[in-house]
């Protein structure tokens, strides 16, 4: 999905050049995103014996239906908790946090 954010409407094997080394079997690409497709996630164009992919969703509307849940899962619907646990781990830095604390005081206005 990140690939097909960043570069709007691709063909299967334009998302295969984009994945990283060791890249999968164009045959892979092709059912993942079929598969997506038929989710509702992509949307897609025929083109005879090919489609070309763009997304059905938009990235936030992806984080709301499903990075939302996993953390309220992962961490009791706190916050506080996601970020201790990535400070802990040491996975966020200082400047990562003051950018968070900025963007919490920029909302509260």
């Amino acid at each position: 999905m990140q690939i097909i954010w960043k570069r709007e409407k691709l063909f299967a094997r334009e998302v295969r050049e984009d994945l990283p080394d060791p890249k999968p079997h164009i045959n892979t690409v092709a059912t993942t995103m079929r598969r997506l497709a038929d989710k509702g996630y992509l949307a897609f164009e025929d083109f005879g014996s090919t489609y070309r992919y763009s997304a059905a969703i938009s990235k936030r509307e992806y984080t709301n239906r499903f990075v939302k849940p996993l953390l309220t899962g992962f961490f009791g619907d706190s916050m506080k908790n996601v970020v201790s646990f990535f400070a802990e781990e040491q996975e966020i830095s200082i400047d990562e946090l003051k950018e968070i604390m900025d963007m919490i005081e920029k909302k509260k206005r």
